[in-house]
């Protein structure tokens, strides 16, 4: 033990040597940041995404009530919720996904929260309050899907003016989709623990509705981006290229932590080998939730009470072996300046997603006084994942090689031109006449910076050599999403507490 510690150690310092060194021209960043500043921004954001009608202390003043009739076309009331990105579509897989985060990260960090909590929650509610009109007539339907992107993304408008189609979409027993009912499932037990002691009737509501969901998906297997209903809506923007499995998995997961039911945890152990814990560990993300699954599970191991879950524990060191920088086993890229990169488009999904699980185990080895094996001598400790974790929010709020802040309204050197209709566009108070689908294009191309601010926004990011087009087109670098913040807010409340 002795001699595996001190090699975590020189591990750690090889670590801290590397960072240190790549982030070496960002001197100019010498005070330590004020992460209950960017934690205070990043729950902002969630503001400047809502759709639907807006409440009297909606805080960010520049966007107005939109999307009011959504639903109509089927007789429904589904307005409310999130437009996802820089869109005007509430695609219900990454809102769903977003709010199990947000709800993890209240569970995980709430406490450090302080009067930032307050408003944590309410994003957490609007996304559950969304989601249980989505889900109110499971098993006959789900609404999984409002608008159509191909629509959508032909015009440049605010929400506040939008005209294009609202189609919806819907998952049904013929026609299933066990990949986003799953992930609900999986954010309304979440939120349930959010609001037991809070509000325990709104509590009772989540997890009885989660039940029905997880039911619902579970019974009728299937990809809802397979389904012809919703595969046109789905495709090729929140397409499940990974498969549903992780998401029953994951699903079932998050409604044993809430009632603790012995059925669930034999459905996690039945259905280990079937649905693929350990299928791609160093994945977490919208679509892909088999590092999430591990690490949520391991929590029980690692406390003592779930040897039969010690397959998931392994799945989870191997997941945090397979993201240290330095070591021959390493299967994530870094650049040059030390941020996390994986290929694909909005690579900050990546880095804050994966930060948390790194958070997060963090806490759970050290309350259980544990250190991850790596093999070759090698233990990864605790403190080694926080402050890899730490490093990484510290790129995003200006340690890296552009010195540049990737959230909006964080320092003083931030994106200015960010891929977001309402952001870009007058806002209703400035332009009160309508400006119509294609009128927003010349804002769109102007070389201005966007006109509203939508403050705590993180966009997708710079590319692998730390590179940043702070430009709309290059929507891949420059548009926001709500799933980048939500596991920001977790990170951004433990380090306001322990920076």
């Amino acid at each position: 033990m002795k001699m595996a510690g001190n090699v975590s150690n020189i591990v750690l310092f090889i670590f801290v040597l590397l960072f240190s060194s790549s982030s070496s021209s960002s001197s100019s960043f010498v005070d330590a940041h004020n992460y209950y500043d960017a934690l205070r921004k990043s729950i902002l954001f969630f503001e400047g995404q809502r759709s639907g009608l807006l409440p009297s202390n909606q805080r960010l003043r520049w966007r107005r009530d939109s999307a009011l009739h959504d639903g109509a076309s089927v007789g429904k009331d589904l307005s409310g919720g999130y437009y996802d990105a820089g869109d005007n579509v509430k695609f219900g897989f990454p809102m769903a996904f977003t709010t199990t985060l947000l709800s993890w990260s209240v569970i995980d960090f709430g406490k450090n929260m302080g009067p930032q909590l307050p408003h944590a929650l309410d994003a957490v509610r609007w996304g559950t309050d969304f989601l249980l009109k989505a889900t109110c007539h499971v098993p006959d339907i789900m609404y999984v899907q409002v608008g159509d992107p191909y629509s959508d993304h032909n015009c440049w408008e605010r929400p506040e003016d939008m005209d294009t189609l609202r189609t919806v979409y819907s998952i049904d027993p013929s026609n299933p989709g066990s990949d986003v009912a799953g992930e609900t499932a999986a954010a309304l037990a979440a939120a349930s623990i959010v609001f037991r002691k809070r509000d325990p009737s709104y509590s009772r509501l989540l997890l009885s509705r989660a039940v029905e969901v997880f039911d619902f998906a579970d019974k009728y297997r299937g990809a809802y981006s397979n389904n012809p209903n919703t595969r046109r809506g789905a495709c090729p923007f929140y397409c499940d290229v990974n498969g549903y499995q992780d998401e029953l998995l994951w699903g079932a997961a998050w409604l044993h932590k809430a009632t603790r039911r012995r059925e669930y945890r034999e459905y996690i152990v039945r259905n280990e080998v079937i649905l693929r814990a350990g299928d791609t560990i160093n994945e977490f993300g919208w679509d892909n939730k088999h590092a999430g699954i591990n690490v949520l599970i391991s929590k029980e191991v690692l406390m003592g009470r779930a040897d039969d879950l010690k397959n998931f524990k392994d799945n989870a060191d191997n997941f945090i072996c397979s993201v240290l920088p330095g070591i021959a086993r390493s299967e994530i890229q870094y650049s040059p300046g030390g941020l996390i990169f994986k290929p694909g488009g909005s690579n900050m999904q990546h880095v804050t997603s994966l930060s948390f699980l790194l958070l997060a185990y963090s806490n759970y080895l050290s309350h259980s006084n544990h250190q991850v094996p790596c093999g070759d001598g090698i233990s990864a400790s605790s403190s080694l994942l926080k402050h890899l974790a730490k490093r990484q929010v510290d790129y995003i709020l200006g340690d890296n090689p552009l010195e540049m802040s990737y959230m909006v309204g964080y320092g003083s050197h931030y994106p200015q031109r960010i891929h977001h209709r309402g952001s870009s566009l007058p806002s209703v108070k400035i332009h009160p006449t309508r400006i119509g689908c294609k009128a927003g294009s010349k804002y769109f191309l102007s070389p201005n910076p966007n006109p509203n601010r939508l403050i705590g926004a993180v966009v997708g990011g710079p590319n692998v050599t730390d590179a940043f087009p702070d430009s709309r087109p290059y929507f891949q670098e420059s548009e926001p999403t709500t799933y980048i913040n939500a596991p920001l807010v977790g990170l951004l409340a433990y380090f306001s507490a322990h920076s």
